[in-house]
């Protein structure tokens, strides 16, 4: 393992039905003016908008709401929800929705603390924010893992980027497993994949020596094939459910992460496309993920051999068939569970798309494979 220094600060509270509870014990700590931060309108239809709204001002608290925030959150929103601290005077941000909800809050918190810009900052300064609006987040979608850290993927629309800024970790995180009951199915599948694609880029990052993160990684993605298969036969499966949202937690609160650089060249293509198109981002990372991989070839072999074996339960002694073997289970897990493996299925069949998402792609340097923008592009092609 590669040396490291770990400390953690956000607090965990998991359990079916904990909600309340949870945001009971962290009223006192949010200051007077909160700002409710919510996606779309299922948050209303489901009665948990007034349920939360209702904790907070019977508790004294002046709710200001921030909805509207959409699935792929946009750089034009990070600075309008920005706009609303400054002008209401906001003491605390609770996120209330999944990780775009939650990602779009924690650059906020750091926006709404400096009139610098932050993207300039990150992208052209190369310089972090350093003070933030303390947040809590209330997790009703889980998969992109995006509560455990302080990793935001924003889109900004005028450069035609979806890229990494950096802003806030939570003060708090509450994992309620009943508030993903009313997710139509597709999105806590396409969740779950979004946890397995983050487990398996972990994996394959450097060095490529398995270790303890790579050996408590390997119980992670077994985990998450496992209980979708579950939850997929039957919907009202509890445990799976509750299993699920922690996969998605130990997938992103570094635990994983600890004495490696990781690859996640995956979801830097996915970001891309998602640029471009807009497409579901589990759905993105299901195309790529089999195609990525066998452009690995043979850098990639032993350490996706040994995923193959441990994870997918191929039994072949010899690295290179292994790794394939192990790659065409992936692909067929990736159609049992409904999730397209060509962009067509997606709608997205322009290569003009594909070439620019390509050429706009950053290049990760704890992948074992060096890809150029032509070689991306070719593996985007192939998946038309």
């Amino acid at each position: 393992m590669n040396n490291f220094t770990f400390q953690y600060p956000v607090k965990q509270y998991f359990g079916k039905g904990c909600a309340e509870d949870a945001l009971t014990k962290e009223l006192p700590m949010m200051g007077n003016k909160v700002m409710l931060a919510y996606g779309g309108g299922s948050l209303k239809r489901t009665g948990l908008y007034d349920r939360i709204k209702n904790l907070l001002e019977s508790n004294g608290k002046t709710v200001i709401d921030f909805g509207g925030i959409m699935p792929n959150p946009t750089y034009a929103k990070v600075q309008e929800g920005a706009q609303l601290v400054r002008q209401e005077g906001i003491d605390f941000i609770l996120a209330v929705g999944g990780g775009s909800v939650i990602d779009c809050c924690k650059i906020i918190s750091a926006q709404s603390k400096t009139d610098d810009d932050i993207w300039d900052m990150f992208y052209d300064e190369h310089r972090m924010p350093t003070e933030f609006l303390p947040i809590g987040a209330v997790v009703t979608a889980s998969g992109t893992g995006a509560e455990q850290n302080n990793g935001a993927v924003i889109t900004h629309e005028e450069k035609k980027l979806k890229q990494a800024l950096f802003g806030a970790f939570h003060r708090f995180a509450i994992l309620d497993s009943d508030l993903t009951r009313t997710l139509p199915m597709k999105q806590v599948i396409s969740g779950a994949f979004d946890t397995l694609s983050h487990c398996m880029e972990t994996y394959m990052g450097q060095p490529f020596e398995t270790n303890v993160s790579d050996e408590i990684n390997e119980a992670i993605m077994r985990s998450v094939i496992k209980n979708l298969r579950a939850l997929i036969a039957n919907h009202d499966d509890d445990f799976a459910r509750g299993e699920l949202m922690w996969d998605s937690a130990m997938a992103e609160n570094s635990i994983l992460k600890l004495g490696k650089v990781t690859d996640f060249q995956g979801h830097m293509i996915e970001h891309a496309v998602g640029a471009y198109t807009d497409c579901n981002h589990g759905q993105g990372l299901a195309v790529i993920h089999p195609a990525l991989y066998r452009h690995y070839m043979p850098e990639g072999a032993p350490k996706l051999a040994r995923m193959a074996r441990e994870v997918w339960g191929i039994e072949e002694a010899d690295d290179l068939k292994a790794a394939h073997a192990g790659i065409d289970a992936l692909e067929e897990f990736i159609k049992e569970i409904g999730m397209p493996t060509h962009w067509s299925e997606m709608g997205i069949t322009d290569k003009s798309i594909l070439r620019a998402a390509a050429d706009s792609t950053m290049l990760m340097p704890g992948c074992c494979h060096k890809f150029t923008a032509n070689e991306i592009y070719n593996l985007l092609v192939e998946q038309i």
